[in-house]
Protein backbone atom coordinates (compact mmCIF):
# COMPACT_ATOMS: atom_id res chain seq x y z
CA UNK A 1 0.00 0.00 0.00
CA UNK A 2 1.21 3.68 -1.20
CA UNK A 3 -0.09 6.30 1.66
CA UNK A 4 0.56 10.06 0.60
CA UNK A 5 -0.25 11.88 3.49
CA UNK A 6 -0.64 16.22 2.81
CA UNK A 7 1.71 17.17 5.56
CA UNK A 8 2.84 20.03 7.14
CA UNK A 9 1.34 19.96 10.88
CA UNK A 10 2.34 18.26 14.16
CA UNK A 11 -0.52 15.78 13.12
CA UNK A 12 1.12 15.29 9.88
CA UNK A 13 4.98 14.39 11.14
CA UNK A 14 2.99 12.20 14.43
CA UNK A 15 0.86 9.97 11.43
CA UNK A 16 3.92 9.68 9.34
CA UNK A 17 5.54 8.20 13.05
CA UNK A 18 2.89 5.76 13.46
CA UNK A 19 2.61 4.32 10.03
CA UNK A 20 6.37 3.78 10.53
CA UNK A 21 5.88 1.74 13.16
CA UNK A 22 2.39 0.13 13.21
CA UNK A 23 1.73 -0.80 9.45
CA UNK A 24 2.81 -3.68 7.34
CA UNK A 25 6.62 -3.98 6.11
CA UNK A 26 6.48 -2.60 2.58
CA UNK A 27 3.48 -0.14 3.40
CA UNK A 28 5.04 2.73 1.30
CA UNK A 29 4.20 6.20 2.93
CA UNK A 30 5.34 9.37 1.23
CA UNK A 31 4.35 12.86 3.03
CA UNK A 32 4.12 16.20 0.50
CA UNK A 33 5.00 19.35 2.29
CA UNK A 34 3.92 22.93 0.77
CA UNK A 35 7.44 24.14 0.84
CA UNK A 36 6.41 27.77 2.75
CA UNK A 37 8.66 27.06 5.46
CA UNK A 38 12.41 27.35 4.98
CA UNK A 39 13.48 25.03 7.63
CA UNK A 40 10.38 22.35 8.13
CA UNK A 41 10.92 19.96 10.36
CA UNK A 42 11.09 16.74 8.07
CA UNK A 43 8.56 13.69 8.85
CA UNK A 44 10.22 10.19 9.00
CA UNK A 45 9.68 8.43 5.45
CA UNK A 46 9.80 9.44 1.65
CA UNK A 47 9.83 13.36 1.90
CA UNK A 48 8.63 15.65 -1.35
CA UNK A 49 8.82 19.16 -0.85
CA UNK A 50 6.09 21.66 -3.32
CA UNK A 51 3.29 21.98 -5.14
CA UNK A 52 1.32 19.51 -7.37
CA UNK A 53 -0.14 22.08 -9.79
CA UNK A 54 -3.65 22.39 -8.85
CA UNK A 55 -6.41 19.00 -8.39
CA UNK A 56 -5.38 17.57 -11.89
CA UNK A 57 -1.82 17.62 -11.13
CA UNK A 58 -2.39 15.97 -8.28
CA UNK A 59 -4.65 13.55 -9.40
CA UNK A 60 -1.73 12.74 -11.63
CA UNK A 61 0.32 12.25 -9.29
CA UNK A 62 -1.78 10.07 -7.24
CA UNK A 63 -1.73 7.59 -11.20
CA UNK A 64 2.03 7.87 -11.31
CA UNK A 65 3.10 6.89 -7.94
CA UNK A 66 -0.05 4.35 -7.59
CA UNK A 67 -1.61 5.76 -4.41
CA UNK A 68 -3.80 3.43 -2.54
CA UNK A 69 -4.72 6.24 0.31
CA UNK A 70 -4.46 9.78 0.58
CA UNK A 71 -4.67 11.75 3.92
CA UNK A 72 -5.20 15.49 3.73
CA UNK A 73 -3.44 15.96 7.26
CA UNK A 74 -2.61 20.04 5.72
CA UNK A 75 -3.56 23.34 8.17
CA UNK A 76 -6.99 24.09 8.96
CA UNK A 77 -6.03 27.48 7.35
CA UNK A 78 -4.91 25.69 4.24
CA UNK A 79 -8.21 25.69 2.27
CA UNK A 80 -7.51 25.11 -1.11
CA UNK A 81 -5.54 22.35 -1.33
CA UNK A 82 -8.27 20.82 0.91
CA UNK A 83 -10.60 21.07 -2.38
CA UNK A 84 -7.92 19.84 -4.88
CA UNK A 85 -7.20 16.84 -3.18
CA UNK A 86 -11.25 16.12 -2.91
CA UNK A 87 -11.48 16.95 -6.45
CA UNK A 88 -8.49 14.27 -7.20
CA UNK A 89 -9.54 11.59 -5.11
CA UNK A 90 -12.66 11.94 -6.56
CA UNK A 91 -10.89 11.72 -9.71
CA UNK A 92 -8.62 8.54 -9.15
CA UNK A 93 -11.44 6.47 -6.99
CA UNK A 94 -8.47 6.94 -4.61
CA UNK A 95 -10.41 6.63 -0.36
CA UNK A 96 -9.02 10.18 1.01
CA UNK A 97 -9.50 11.47 4.91
CA UNK A 98 -9.31 14.64 6.40
CA UNK A 99 -7.30 14.84 9.59
CA UNK A 100 -8.49 18.08 11.43
CA UNK A 101 -7.33 18.27 15.13
CA UNK A 102 -10.79 19.95 17.11
CA UNK A 103 -11.11 23.84 16.82
CA UNK A 104 -11.26 25.86 19.80
CA UNK A 105 -13.80 26.29 22.47
CA UNK A 106 -14.03 29.22 24.61
CA UNK A 107 -14.65 29.08 28.10
CA UNK A 108 -15.28 30.68 31.36
CA UNK A 109 -13.52 34.22 31.48
CA UNK A 110 -12.85 34.40 27.82
CA UNK A 111 -13.52 37.46 25.85
CA UNK A 112 -13.47 36.44 22.16
CA UNK A 113 -14.76 38.01 19.20
CA UNK A 114 -14.99 35.73 16.21
CA UNK A 115 -14.38 37.13 12.53
CA UNK A 116 -15.29 35.42 9.56
CA UNK A 117 -11.71 36.71 7.92
CA UNK A 118 -8.06 38.69 8.01
CA UNK A 119 -9.71 41.57 7.08
CA UNK A 120 -12.16 41.00 9.43
CA UNK A 121 -10.37 41.00 12.08
CA UNK A 122 -8.29 43.78 11.32
CA UNK A 123 -11.79 45.73 10.81
CA UNK A 124 -12.70 44.96 14.89
CA UNK A 125 -9.35 45.58 15.98
CA UNK A 126 -9.25 49.42 16.52
CA UNK A 127 -12.39 49.34 18.58
CA UNK A 128 -10.51 46.90 21.14
CA UNK A 129 -7.37 47.87 21.76
CA UNK A 130 -3.84 49.36 20.59
CA UNK A 131 -1.19 47.01 21.18
CA UNK A 132 -1.82 43.83 19.17
CA UNK A 133 -0.47 40.00 19.23
CA UNK A 134 -0.84 38.94 16.18
CA UNK A 135 -0.56 34.87 15.74
CA UNK A 136 -2.18 34.64 12.46
CA UNK A 137 1.21 33.83 10.82
CA UNK A 138 2.94 35.93 8.20
CA UNK A 139 0.44 35.18 5.29
CA UNK A 140 -1.99 38.13 4.94
CA UNK A 141 -0.36 40.51 6.87
CA UNK A 142 -1.70 43.06 4.10
CA UNK A 143 -4.50 43.03 5.80
CA UNK A 144 -3.46 44.98 9.20
CA UNK A 145 -1.24 47.43 7.00
CA UNK A 146 -3.35 49.80 7.33
CA UNK A 147 -4.02 50.24 10.67
CA UNK A 148 -0.91 52.96 11.50
CA UNK A 149 -2.50 53.77 14.89
CA UNK A 150 -1.89 50.38 16.12
CA UNK A 151 1.20 48.98 17.49
CA UNK A 152 1.48 45.05 16.11
CA UNK A 153 3.85 41.91 17.89
CA UNK A 154 3.49 39.81 15.01
CA UNK A 155 5.05 36.08 15.76
CA UNK A 156 5.59 33.68 12.81
CA UNK A 157 8.25 31.15 11.91
CA UNK A 158 9.74 33.06 9.33
CA UNK A 159 10.34 36.40 8.53
CA UNK A 160 7.16 38.63 6.89
CA UNK A 161 7.20 40.23 3.86
CA UNK A 162 5.38 43.64 2.90
CA UNK A 163 2.94 44.49 2.69
CA UNK A 164 2.59 44.42 6.67
CA UNK A 165 1.01 47.44 9.38
CA UNK A 166 4.00 50.32 10.05
CA UNK A 167 4.52 50.03 13.24
CA UNK A 168 5.48 45.86 13.71
CA UNK A 169 7.92 44.41 15.92
CA UNK A 170 8.58 40.66 14.42
CA UNK A 171 9.17 37.51 17.08
CA UNK A 172 10.33 34.78 14.75
CA UNK A 173 9.37 31.84 16.98
CA UNK A 174 8.11 28.63 16.49
CA UNK A 175 5.90 26.07 18.91
CA UNK A 176 5.14 24.46 20.90
CA UNK A 177 4.73 27.55 23.30
CA UNK A 178 4.36 27.69 27.30
CA UNK A 179 2.10 29.21 29.45
CA UNK A 180 4.96 30.93 31.58
CA UNK A 181 5.91 31.99 28.08
CA UNK A 182 2.66 33.36 26.90
CA UNK A 183 1.88 35.26 29.67
CA UNK A 184 5.67 37.06 29.83
CA UNK A 185 5.47 38.37 26.13
CA UNK A 186 1.73 39.84 27.21
CA UNK A 187 2.86 41.37 30.17
CA UNK A 188 6.48 42.75 28.59
CA UNK A 189 4.80 44.51 25.30
CA UNK A 190 1.99 45.58 26.92
CA UNK A 191 -0.71 43.67 24.75
CA UNK A 192 -4.46 44.70 24.97
CA UNK A 193 -5.49 42.18 21.72
CA UNK A 194 -4.77 39.17 20.70
CA UNK A 195 -5.50 37.78 17.02
CA UNK A 196 -5.10 34.21 16.15
CA UNK A 197 -6.73 31.88 13.88
CA UNK A 198 -9.18 28.49 14.97
CA UNK A 199 -5.84 26.97 14.69
CA UNK A 200 -7.12 24.19 16.98
CA UNK A 201 -4.19 21.77 19.21
CA UNK A 202 -2.22 22.13 22.52
CA UNK A 203 1.09 23.97 20.80
CA UNK A 204 -0.12 27.10 20.24
CA UNK A 205 -3.08 27.37 22.99
CA UNK A 206 -1.44 28.61 26.05
CA UNK A 207 -1.64 32.14 24.51
CA UNK A 208 -5.48 31.54 24.76
CA UNK A 209 -5.15 30.96 28.44
CA UNK A 210 -2.99 34.05 29.08
CA UNK A 211 -4.82 36.24 27.38
CA UNK A 212 -7.81 35.25 29.81
CA UNK A 213 -5.45 35.54 32.74
CA UNK A 214 -4.93 39.18 31.55
CA UNK A 215 -8.60 39.90 30.90
CA UNK A 216 -7.89 40.94 27.48
CA UNK A 217 -9.79 40.23 23.87
CA UNK A 218 -9.28 37.61 21.51
CA UNK A 219 -10.41 37.92 17.74
CA UNK A 220 -10.91 34.46 16.68
CA UNK A 221 -10.46 33.70 12.58
CA UNK A 222 -12.98 31.55 12.06
CA UNK A 223 -11.64 28.12 9.68
CA UNK A 224 -12.79 28.51 6.33
CA UNK A 225 -15.44 25.82 4.82
CA UNK A 226 -13.98 21.93 4.08
CA UNK A 227 -15.26 19.87 1.39
CA UNK A 228 -18.34 18.13 1.94
CA UNK A 229 -18.82 14.49 2.13
CA UNK A 230 -15.08 13.95 3.04
CA UNK A 231 -14.58 11.03 5.80
CA UNK A 232 -12.37 13.28 8.68
CA UNK A 233 -10.31 11.91 11.60
CA UNK A 234 -9.63 14.07 14.45
CA UNK A 235 -6.54 12.29 15.79
CA UNK A 236 -3.38 10.73 13.84
CA UNK A 237 -4.66 7.59 15.93
CA UNK A 238 -7.50 7.81 14.14
CA UNK A 239 -6.24 8.23 10.48
CA UNK A 240 -4.31 4.86 11.35
CA UNK A 241 -7.67 3.13 12.40
CA UNK A 242 -9.12 4.44 9.01
CA UNK A 243 -6.53 2.47 6.81
CA UNK A 244 -6.66 -0.26 9.18
CA UNK A 245 -10.15 -0.25 7.84
CA UNK A 246 -9.40 0.06 4.13
CA UNK A 247 -7.27 -3.17 4.37
CA UNK A 248 -3.73 -2.19 6.06
CA UNK A 249 -3.44 -4.28 9.09
CA UNK A 250 0.13 -5.48 10.76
Amino acid sequence: MHVLILGGTTEARRLAELLGAELPAGTRVTSSLAGRVASPRLPPGEVRVGGFGGADGLAAWLRTHRVDALIDATHPFAGTISFHAATAAAATHVPLLMLRRPGWVAGDGDDWHQAGSLAEAAGALPALGRRVFLTTGRMGLAAFAGLDDLWFLMRSVDAPEPPHPARMETLLDRGPFTLDGERELIRRHRVDVLVTKDSGGAATAPKLTAAREARIPVVVVRRPPAPEGVAVAGTPEGAVAWLRALGCRP
